[in-house]
């Protein structure tokens, strides 16, 4: 179902799982479609009822106009038609261009409502207005050349050509040129297919040329020819809603449906053909009512499969499996273009969705002919993209053509697959499950039968696809599981079964050869193969239905015969002997061992494995979800798509079944997004719960669903993390559980036969004795499986069957066991054993010379098979098939026994054996005797021991202690895997118990050293060695991580240098030395000096941040409807640039750039990280890295580099100023001048001329990183003058750096200098360094005595005649700051509290006018006649007389401290004031004034100045106080942003941008890559980010959800604030759930604007280069 945004929102979705997606072909609605939604459901339905008929007149014109509107169209695109290969893309372009204006036309009218779709639909259906309008006239030339263009296209648009009908004479096509064979015998195999196809085929008409008989048919002709354009989708989508044109159109779609896939075979650009051709067919297929009136009346279906199958056969070439001279079978070329560009995507897509109808389906399943020929196009991809193991030398391209194998066996044969099988559910369909069982066993013999394949493989071959044997297998599950089937009568004869087992046996044993680096000559791509076999979304169509084929294989087969098969497929035999030494002549030493494990873990696959055996679906959606789990934490989206979707229920569709939801929150707990300032977007997650840990770990489950081998590791790590959490194992590392299994269901229980079988006793029995002597290649995981294979035995007991212990086949060893059951062989005791070793075994008692390569009984085999191999195919098979079983069986036991008796019949040859052994001699090889006297308990027994590290470690009583514990067994290591074995076998068995009681009562001595071989020795040589590297390698990682802890805390608390004497201005103890720098390239360190200077590693970078405060603390609100608006003229840079601008309209320019700061927007902001290092240092590793092309991420050339040590992000270095500890004394020195004497002494320091410093490397990097600065920033935020690059500029831009910095400083310590505490950057601060350069360069501008604010705050003088700025407007920190940087440095303590006073007064006045200029006239009038002006200024500082008068009310008092708050706080941090004034005594105002003149005289002064001035009311009132910058408030849908914005015209270009973004600093929508609104080569967000933020930009893509951050010529992304409910970014909005704002996400990427700190937080940054 699919519904418009408009119809969406109209309903109520609560509790409803959809997907949000943007349709890109538009579509009809479904709303108001009774076939589609239920009219009792909670969506209001769109009806038609009451809807009033369209007036005759109104509609006329249309029906006279139209038909020809359309015959010029269809014209237009006759005309523009050529010739096959002739016609270029461009040519198309270029004809469907000029008709975009008509077609959009039409769909235009589509949108006028039903009454015009009505209209068109009997114009384009009707076929007489076809008939006389577009055949062309005798008398028009045009109109008749325009015809036969037209009957031209026609002439080849079926199945078989004109040229071929002429050839062949007949409707039935022979061998032609689309079939693929080769010429040798290939000509019988196309003619065979061909004549099925015809013959089966119903409807001819598939095969002949089309026929059109109105303008809807000729209509869609042209639009497949021309490749399905855009527009003419659209349109012929918009008119679905009208039923007569669904039906009329649906019809003509499956007419065309050749003809399509013809075109779609040629097209250059399938993959968009693709998408358009399913947008069309998923309208029309997914009604069932129209899918089964086509099928009925179009014979859709056979369609369907006649094109599929035609398609496929134009990429068929000779299967190279089995026997590859005289194979007759034919696969699909996995390298061509149809399958590696999935060209026939959308016409399985649509086979499948057909399918999905439980009508349609019938009538397939019920059509067999129709069935056979499905057969014979799934038999294309049986054994195709053959992998032959390279031997000698690596292969030397490796072909990546296997995903499309793999994909095509998913889309083209498991989808219809599993969509047949939801319609074989109940008891009524078993007729159809058993037909298609019949079909699958038929053309599986056909199979066998082409390939030549009898009994045994060819060697070194392997293909991962049998879409045959897993569609018998799904169809075999279903038939037992739902329909209640009997398993025997779907079942072939043994022999079948055999044959039916090898090729997914064989694909099991490749996984391990491949994980053992035995494919390793055939490259990654035979890795890849492996990896996507069990990969989520393929392993429940491949390996799930394999293992399961080889389960009722195995539980039919004789079990000896299958243990056999699994262990020599494996070909690990030669490895199952007792003796010390043996020779393998098929495996390498170092491959034998992951062979082993591979071969045990298997068959403990298919022991425990019950996806198939009785599981219901509830529990394999649990025992899936769970084991995905444990591998690592999951998001829900991951987790979603790593449970396999068929047959397991997600949504709760299937009734009865527990929906995904449900399951997720029994099994697992949410754990919410972390959220850190410098560390990565964690999104939520979901772990495992203690109990899932404690009772539902399947390690297996795990073994077989992991991708990764790591991902097995990663799970027993968290699994041993929660035992020891909890406290259940808290010592070594534990095993993995064991976990008990769900009952088989009844028909399979022949399956535990195989775990009471003798060969996989003895196997089992071998293994143990060689692990308990440590014989080479046995490991943990070896003893692992073999205890779980015992213990799975003893879980699975079976009855006793009497017959297979006498009957005459069975040879017996008398070493060996009597029985097949595991309880009684536990404790069955093995004396001697015969084996066959080479001379030089440990086992021999004398030398001898060192023997061949292979064992006799090998090399007897293989010329028993050489001898026999030309007359074995005449023997009956019928006949030899139990002779083979006991043959195979005591023939597998022979060689594991090593025993010197020759078989006494003839062998059945195989042909593997031949090419598994090497020529040479046959070896000399020594029959001994090993003297054994254990049976499987004491060897389970002497284990523990061996694990336990203790002589009897199991007392007599042991076993009554377990008793009083039974659950102390569940978790733990090899040692409780033991125990937890002979608990079990001493509680089933009494016989066992007595055995366990009398070994354990023994004492046994240590392992007597004749049994300790040479290699045994070696071997534990070996792993003690490896203990000790464990050891020194676990020392040095301790050593190293304690290094980097101890570097780390040093490094991160970094000061620079003299920070702290500056800050700290309570610096209790000061050091006489000069200041040492440490320098992270060379380690040296030493003062900065004039020739060698050093410097802070910085970054500097513009910063908008401050100007966009605003006087409210609440953030502005993101617009969501056209009524909103944000208005940026209340912001702080606003309102400073209306002030200047103001001031300048005024006053004198020089006087203005004087009495302002700028920065607010554009101002430099400068960070270090506190590294130093020596300038030519830098300059050096500057050079490394420009010589390093590999750098990534920064542009050196622009002066970037990251910080060698920490490697965080910077631009520049910043000089150290040479100083002594000295100046920290001056600064500190205190002295009781008068005020007056300060202000004196203040005067003359500030007219000191500037010096000009002396030519060194120090002042020549300060003018360096001077210009740095100067560069940082655009132009126009450094020139406010009215003559741009005048010393009065510079002179602003330089004291406004210093101002900027201290602004942003206060912001990032919330706002107050006293209270608020150290920022983040405090202990990093280079405020110091930077004011001393800013210093040395603001020395060389000379202000005029005559125009020196100075005297003007301290003296009364004379007014003068020019236009200065009158001292009640100037900005008082601006003043601070000039004077400060203007004097002699360093700068005594007494001259700084001096200018601070000073400045408090002017602040105080200005003030106290601000507050007069808002008075009414009778406030006005009241102080004016009381004069309380004048007695304020007359009462002595310390009274609080002034404050108390009842004139001066409370708001006034307020008000007055707003304004001096500030300077206030100042004041306090200098020790002005008292530190803590208490509520009994509180702090005023007044009290800081102190006045050198007459206060009166001087504030008369400053107010003459201001007096007849107009705007005297706008200039007096300063913004003081901002509000900390803020980011705009979203809403929290994201759908209420998406809506508004995803569909809103552009501002400049006013379309409708491809990829909308909104600046979330100011709101601005802006076009992303647009290149309709580029800017002198600029695209829209990075001319934004420019003019905003200064070339900082923070931008939401509407289309992606994802935020993005543009630094300067770099950009990065950022992440999402929005997450779905879950706690997940859904990037791209692929998977279209509800997003809701992440608070904290938000608050973060505010935190990193605000700080400054994107450079250095995000990593992943590349260039724009002005593109965005």
């Amino acid at each position: 179902m699919s519904l418009c945004a408009e119809c969406f929102n109209n309903g109520d979705h609560t509790g409803h799982d959809f997907n949000m997606f943007r349709s890109q072909a538009g579509g009809a609605c479904d709303c108001g479609d009774s076939n589609v939604m239920r009219e009792t459901g909670r969506h209001r339905l769109r009806t038609g009822e009451n809807v009033p008929s369209v007036p005759r007149d109104l509609i006329l014109m249309s029906e006279m106009v139209l038909p020809r509107f359309i015959i010029c169209i269809i014209q237009y695109l006759r005309d523009g038609y050529t010739e096959p290969d002739t016609s270029t893309e461009r040519d198309l372009q270029k004809v469907l261009q000029q008709l975009e204006p008509q077609i959009s036309f039409l769909e235009e009218l589509t949108k006028m409502g039903g009454a015009m779709r009505t209209v068109l639909t009997k114009i384009l259906t009707n076929q007489q207005t076809f008939k006389d309008l577009s055949m062309g006239q005798e008398e028009n030339v045009f109109a008749k050349k325009n015809y036969e263009n037209y009957l031209s296209a026609l002439k080849n648009s079926g199945l078989v050509s004109v040229e071929q009908k002429a050839q062949t004479g007949a409707a039935e096509p022979t061998r032609g040129s689309e079939t693929g064979e080769d010429q040798d015998g290939g000509q019988s195999i196309g003619q065979r297919k061909r004549v099925k196809l015809s013959s089966t085929t119903k409807d001819p008409s598939i095969m002949d040329s089309l026929k059109h008989k109105c303008f809807l048919e000729e209509l869609l002709f042209w639009t497949i020819k021309y490749e399905f354009p855009q527009k003419m989708v659209t349109f012929l989508l918009n008119m679905l809603p009208d039923q007569d044109y669904k039906i009329t159109f649906t019809k003509t779609f499956v007419q065309h449906y050749a003809f399509i896939m013809k075109t779609l075979m040629k097209s250059q650009e399938s993959d968009t053909m693709s998408n358009r051709i399913v947008h069309i067919s998923v309208q029309l297929f997914s009604n069932e009512d129209l899918a089964r009136h086509v099928t009925e009346e179009c014979q859709l279906l056979d369609i369907m499969v006649t094109v599929l199958l035609y398609m496929m056969e134009s990429c068929l070439i000779k299967s190279e499996l089995q026997d590859e001279e005289n194979s007759r079978h034919v696969v699909v070329n996995c390298s061509e273009a149809l399958l590696k560009n999935n060209t026939y995507w959308p016409l399985v897509s649509d086979f499948i969705n057909i399918l999905s109808h439980q009508s349609v389906a019938k009538k397939f399943l019920e059509d067999h002919s129709l069935l056979m020929l499905w057969m014979s196009f799934v038999s294309f991809f049986q054994g195709m993209n053959l992998n032959k193991r390279e031997l000698s030398e690596h292969v030397e391209f490796e072909s990546q053509t296997y995903y499309a194998a793999f994909a095509a066996e998913l889309e083209a044969c498991a989808q219809p697959m599993w969509g047949l099988l939801t319609h074989c559910k109940v008891k009524e369909t078993q007729e159809y499950t058993k037909t298609v069982v019949r079909y699958c066993l038929e053309t599986l013999q056909i199979w066998f039968d082409a390939i030549g394949f009898v009994d045994e493989l060819a060697p070194n071959q392997v293909t991962f696809h049998l879409p045959l044997h897993r569609y018998y297998a799904m169809f075999l599950s279903k038939a037992v599981k739902c329909q209640g089937i009997d398993l025997e009568s779907l079942l072939p004869d043994q022999e079948m079964l055999m044959r039916i087992m090898v090729h997914p046996l064989q694909i099991q044993a490749s996984l391990s050869e491949i994980h053992s680096n035995m494919w390793v000559r055939n490259g990654l791509q035979i890795k890849g193969q492996a990896m996507t076999y069990v990969q989520s979304h393929f392993c429940n169509s491949m390996i799930d239905p394999d293992i399961f084929l080889l389960q009722v294989c195995a539980s039919r087969l004789d079990p000896d015969y299958f243990i056999s098969s699994v262990f020599e497929r494996f070909k690990v035999v030669d490895l199952l002997t007792m003796a010390s030494v043996h020779q393998n002549t098929v495996l390498d030493g170092e491959q034998e061992r992951p062979m082993l494990e591979g071969a045990l873990t298997f068959l403990v696959i298919l022991s425990s494995l019950r996806i198939h055996l009785g599981m219901a679906d509830d529990e394999i959606l649990r025992a899936e979800m769970v084991s995905q789990l444990c591998m690592n934490d999951r998001t829900h989206s991951s987790l979603l798509d790593l449970i396999p979707e068929n047959p397991n229920p997600k949504s709760g569709i299937v009734p009865g079944s527990c929906s995904f939801e449900e399951m997720l929150s029994v099994v697992a707990d949410f754990k919410a997004p972390v959220f850190e300032l410098g560390g990565s977007m964690q999104q939520g997650m979901y772990t495992p719960k203690a109990e899932v840990w404690e009772k539902e770990f399947d390690p297996i489950m795990v073994i077989l669903r992991t991708v990764y081998r790591r991902d097995v590791q990663s799970a027993m790590d968290r699994y041993s993390a929660f035992l020891k959490q909890s406290g259940m194992h808290t010592t070594g590392n534990p095993w993995p559980p064991y976990k008990e299994r769900t009952p088989l269901h009844p028909c399979y229980k022949g399956l535990d036969r195989l775990l009471h079988c003798k060969t996989l006793h003895i196997v089992i029995f071998t293994l143990l004795y060689k692990i308990w002597l440590d014989h080479s290649n046995m490991s943990e995981h070896v003893l692992c499986m073999v205890l779980y294979l015992i213990e799975l035995g003893l879980d699975n007991q079976v009855e006793e069957d009497k017959e297979d212990e006498v009957r005459p086949s069975e040879h017996c060893h008398d070493s060996w066991f009597p029985g097949t059951n595991l309880l009684s062989n536990l404790h069955h005791v093995i004396n001697y054993v015969r084996v066959r070793v080479p001379e030089t075994a440990p086992e021999v008692k004398r030398e001898r010379e060192p023997p061949a390569s292979t064992s006799a009984e090998a090399s007897n085999f293989g010329q028993n098979s050489r001898r026999l191999t030309g007359n074995w195919r005449e023997n009956v098979r019928e006949a030899q098939v139990f002779s083979l079983v006991a043959e195979r069986r005591r023939k597998f036991q022979e060689i594991i026994n090593r025993s010197s008796t020759e078989a006494s019949q003839a062998v059945r040859p195989k042909s593997s054996s031949t090419r598994w052994v090497p020529p040479g001699t046959p070896p000399q090889l020594v029959t001994e005797i090993l003297e054994i006297h254990e049976s499987m308990l004491s060897l389970l027994i002497k284990l523990h021991q061996k694990l336990s590290a203790k002589q009897n470690s199991l007392s007599a009583t042991w076993l009554e202690d377990m008793d009083a514990n039974p659950n102390r067994h569940v978790h733990g290591d090899g040692i409780t895997a033991i125990e937890r074995i002979l608990t079990k076998a001493a509680t089933r068995s009494h016989q066992s118990k007595r055995s366990i009681q009398e070994i354990c009562g023994k004492v046994f001595p240590p392992v007597a050293p004749k049994k300790n071989s040479p290699t045994a020795k070696k071997t534990m040589d070996k792993e003690e060695r490896r203990q000790r590297a464990r050891e020194r390698q676990q020392k040095l990682l301790a050593e190293f991580a304690s290094r980097q802890k101890s570097f780390m805390e040093t490094a991160m608390d970094v000061e620079s240098p003299d920070t702290e004497a500056a800050m700290d201005l309570g610096a209790s103890e000061v050091k006489e030395s000069e200041v040492l720098y440490d320098c992270v390239i060379c380690g040296q360190s030493g003062p900065s000096t004039e020739d060698r200077p050093t410097g802070l590693v910085v970054l500097l970078q513009a910063s908008s941040v401050l100007g966009h405060r605003c006087k409210s603390d609440e953030a502005k609100k993101l617009p969501t409807t056209d009524e909103e608006r944000i208005y940026p003229a209340d912001t702080c840079g606003a309102a400073h640039d209306v002030r200047l601008a103001l001031m300048q309209s005024f006053f004198k320019d020089s006087s203005c750039l004087q009495s302002v700061s700028i920065g607010w927007d554009g101002g430099v902001y400068v960070q270090t990280c506190g590294h130093t290092l020596h300038i030519d240092c830098h300059k050096s590793y500057m050079e490394s890295l420009r010589n390093d092309q590999g750098m990534q991420g920064f542009s050196v050339d622009k002066g970037e580099f990251t910080c060698p040590l920490c490697r965080q992000f910077a631009n520049s270095v910043l000089p150290c100023r040479p100083g002594r500890s000295t100046e920290v004394v001056s600064w500190h020195m205190s002295t009781n001048k008068k005020t007056s004497v300060l202000v004196k002494e203040v005067e003359d320091l500030q007219e000191q001329l500037g010096l000009f410093p002396t030519e060194s490397n120090l002042s020549k990097e300060m003018e360096l990183v001077i210009k740095d600065i100067k560069n940082t920033t655009q132009r126009k935020y450094m020139d406010y003058g009215k003559n741009p690059g005048s010393p009065d500029n510079d002179f602003l831009f330089m004291y406004s750096v210093a101002r900027t910095n201290l602004e942003l400083e206060l912001v990032h310590r919330g706002g107050n200098l006293c209270s608020g505490g150290a920022s983040g950057a405090a202990k990093r601060s280079c405020l110091n360094q930077l004011f001393h350069v800013l210093a040395m360069h603001m020395r060389l501008y000379s202000i005029d005595s005559a125009y020196n604010p100075w005297t003007r705050l301290t003296q009364v003088a004379p007014s003068r005649d020019e236009p200065e700025v009158p001292m009640l407007f100037r900005d008082c920190p601006s003043l601070l700051i000039i004077f400060v940087l203007t004097m002699p440095q360093p700068l005594r303590k007494e001259h700084f509290i001096c200018l601070v006073r000073t400045l408090y007064n002017l602040q105080y006045t200005q003030a106290l006018a601000a507050l007069s200029a808002k008075f009414s006239p009778e406030e006005r009038q009241a102080w004016s006649t009381s004069g309380t002006l004048k007695k304020v200024m007359e009462i002595s500082p310390s009274s609080p007389y002034y404050l108390y008068h009842p004139i001066i009310c409370c708001p006034v008092r307020l008000l007055l401290l707003f304004h001096t708050s500030p300077l206030l706080c100042l004041a306090g941090c200098l020790g002005l004031l008292d530190p803590a004034p208490q509520p009994s005594n509180p702090m005023y105002s007044a009290s800081c004034l102190d006045w050198t003149v007459s206060a009166f005289d001087l504030m008369s002064q400053w107010c003459s100045e201001v007096t007849g001035l107009a705007d005297t009311q706008t200039l007096l009132v300063q913004d003081l106080q901002w509000a900390s910058p803020h980011l705009l408030h979203l809403p929290d849908n994201y759908n209420t942003i998406f809506q508004y914005y995803h569909k809103k015209a552009c501002t400049a270009c006013k379309k409708v941008p491809k990829d909308p973004a909104l600046c979330l600093i100011c709101g601005t929508f802006v076009c992303l890559k647009g290149l309709c609104c580029k800017q002198q080569g600029i695209c829209e967000c990075v001319w934004h980010s420019q003019h905003c933020g200064a070339a900082t930009g923070i931008f939401l893509l509407i289309n992606a959800s994802v935020v993005i951050i543009i630094r300067g010529h770099r950009f990065c992304l950022w992440g999402s604030v929005y997450l779905d409910a879950h706690g997940e970014e859904d990037r791209d909005l692929r998977r279209g759930k509800p997003l809701f704002l992440c608070v904290e996400r938000y608050r973060v990427l505010e935190q990193q604007w605000v700080s400054h700190t994107f450079d250095h937080i995000n990593k992943r940054w590349g260039p724009h280069y002005n593109g965005l």
